[in-house]
């Protein structure tokens, strides 16, 4: 057992990442859900060490769009992972934990009794993702002025916050109801329409998408590239389900196909990309021939234009008929909704963070797309994180063990005397 720490719990929508405070990674990873396997009745909760069998899995969530909806489910997945995973006595921890910018007070009263009153930690601090990803870039490399914009692409939607000393600006801050799990729905509707119904794999388009997807630099002419036959199409791939006999994981069949789309320059028109791919025409022919006689015994399907256009979202949410700004605007409107002196400072720090950032290109595009918008005499200067899905756990274990930490809690004690509301002033 730790005795005395701090645990840092960075509890997404998607994925709790979960550890002692100090250390430079999280203990656990896991999926903020339960999950029921087809062949079984129960109810299981992930672990980071037991292999899940999570094809066509029924999955419930505690969070829905960002906020904790379901608190008795936020419990059982707490429980087992502070006694299994971390083996922690929460009595004598600490517990830093991260939430989302406009959480409602009724949340935050769910989620301080949770702390509190089910499993009795000693203490709590409230943190919001912005300020811990920004402190962790702070404390990797010095930012000018103690400023950045941090874009957080999660998994239930995506914020564009500015941060000044180590404080979200909430008056500028700008949310897109879009993220991880919209991008992943919109692949299972692409996919079902058009090979094999996959509505209830969850998790295996979620692996397509993570694989698979990209950001492209020039979609007319990727959509004309997506449409031509044979090996001067550079994005045809092909994924394979899972049978769930020799393999219980669904594959990319072949992995030099897949990256076929990396050779394709921002500037080559569709017939340059043909000649660059008739290049290796051996053994790509070969391969395509055999390629041809289709195998039945397997299930799979391949992918050609879904693999940009399901990212693309991010930036046109529009086209998948949300009424909503694109990552660009929404930035845009951050930075302009602060004060003028603090505009161009912003521009030049951009950090993104969250899962949903980790589409190959992500960077270059939003550069591309934010640069007409901005100023000509502003820089646009945009930073992904080494690791986007740690990085705010990174920043709470920075701050959990920081001097000044103690002081920045509540007290159990605080809490009794002072219920909810009272307290949560202390934190923003």
């Amino acid at each position: 057992m730790h005795q005395n720490g701090v645990v840092v719990l960075d509890n997404g929508g998607g994925l709790i990442k979960a550890g002692h405070g100090g250390e430079r990674d999280p203990s656990a990873v896991i999926p903020n859900c339960v999950y029921r396997p087809l062949s079984s009745k129960k109810w299981v909760t992930p672990s980071p060490t037991e292999p899940m069998d999570l094809t066509s899995a029924a999955v419930r969530r505690p969070i829905d769009r960002g906020y904790l909806i379901n608190p008795d489910l936020q419990r059982e997945i707490w429980a087992h992972l502070f006694t299994q995973v971390l083996r922690v006595n929460p009595a004598q921890s600490s517990l830093l934990l991260t939430e989302p910018l406009f959480t409602l007070p009724s949340i935050q009263r769910a989620t301080d009794e949770l702390v509190f009153e089910d499993f009795n930690f000693a203490a709590l601090y409230v943190a919001h993702s912005p300020s811990l990803a920004h402190l962790y870039e702070a404390s990797r490399r010095p930012i000018t002025a103690q400023c950045s914009l941090v874009v957080d692409c999660g998994f239930s939607f995506t914020h564009a916050v500015p941060v000044f000393q180590n404080f979200p600006i909430n008056y500028a801050a700008k949310r897109i109801d879009l993220g991880g799990k919209a991008l992943t729905n919109y692949l299972k509707e692409l996919v079902s329409y058009r090979s094999v119904n996959v509505m209830d794999e969850t998790f295996l388009i979620d692996d397509v998408k993570e694989k698979l997807c990209f950001v492209s630099m020039n979609v007319p002419r990727d959509l004309q590239i997506a449409k031509k036959h044979g090996k001067e199409n550079a994005f045809r791939c092909t994924y394979v389900l899972p049978d769930g006999v020799t393999h219980t994981q669904g594959y990319v069949k072949d992995p030099e196909e897949a990256k076929r789309y990396l050779a394709v320059g921002d500037g080559d028109s569709v017939e340059e990309v043909a000649k660059k791919m008739d290049v290796d025409r051996g053994e790509v022919a070969d391969k395509l021939e055999e390629r041809k006689k289709i195998d039945l015994s397997k299930n799979e399907f391949d992918l050609t234009n879904e693999r940009f256009l399901v990212p693309e979202m991010i930036f046109h949410p529009a086209d998948l008929g949300m009424n909503q700004a694109g990552l660009a605007e929404c930035i845009v409107r951050a930075v302009s909704s602060c004060h003028p002196h603090l505009q161009p400072v912003l521009y030049e720090s951009i950090i993104l963070t969250g899962g949903s950032t980790l589409f190959p290109r992500l960077a270059d595009r939003l550069e591309r797309e934010l640069r007409p918008l901005v100023p000509d005499e502003y820089q646009v200067k945009i930073t992904p994180q080494e690791d986007p899905i740690l990085g705010v756990w990174r920043g709470g274990s920075i701050l959990a063990s920081s001097p000044d930490f103690e002081a920045m809690c509540v007290t159990k004690a605080e809490y009794e005397e002072l219920g909810s509301a009272r307290c949560r002033k202390r934190f923003f």
